[in-house]
C-alpha cells in the first residue's frame, strides 16, 4: 500500500508524469470543466471534499513555481490568504520562491485548457480554484 499521503491513484499519477511548467489546476464544485482535459472528480455533495485539504495534499507530491489565480478570489479575502499563507510555508520548507499571479476569472478558465488534469472538489465557496505550474525538484 501507498505510503504517502496522497492516496487517489488518479492524481498520483497525473503529478508523477508532469514535468516543468505543466500545470494541473485544482477546483470548487462550479468551474467549467474543458472537454479533452482529464477529470479528476472527487466531489461527493456540497463541501466534501474541501478544497484546501485537496490543495495540501497536491502539495505534499507535486513541486510549484508558480500559482495562478482567479482575479476574484480576492472577494473571498479569507480563502485567498489562506492559499497566500500555504505558498508562504512551502517557500519556506522548500527555501525557493513560487511566484502568484492573478486574471480574470474568464482568462482563468481558459488556461484550464492547457491542464493535464481538473481535479474537482466539492467546496461550494466562490473562486476556490487555483492552477499549479510545475517547478522541478533540483
Amino acid at each position: 500500500m501507498k505510503k504517502g499521503k496522497l492516496l487517489n491513484s488518479e492524481i498520483s499519477y497525473v503529478v508523477s508524469k508532469m514535468g516543468h511548467t505543466d500545470s494541473l489546476t485544482i477546483c470548487d464544485c462550479g468551474l467549467p470543466i474543458p472537454d479533452g482535459v482529464q477529470r479528476i472528480d472527487l466531489a461527493v455533495t456540497k463541501g466534501l471534499p474541501e478544497f484546501i485539504p485537496v490543495l495540501k495534499t497536491v502539495l505534499e507530491e507535486l513541486s510549484i513555481e508558480k500559482i495562478i489565480l482567479a482575479e476574484e478570489i480576492k472577494n473571498n479575502p479569507e480563502l485567498n490568504k489562506s492559499i497566500i499563507d500555504i505558498f508562504k510555508k512551502v517557500e519556506e520548507k522548500e527555501n525557493k520562491k513560487i511566484s502568484v499571479e492573478y486574471i480574470p476569472h474568464e482568462e482563468f478558465k481558459e488556461k484550464t485548457h492547457y491542464s493535464r488534469a481538473v481535479i474537482r472538489t466539492g467546496e461550494y465557496k466562490s473562486f476556490a480554484n487555483i492552477i499549479l505550474v510545475s517547478g522541478v525538484t533540483f
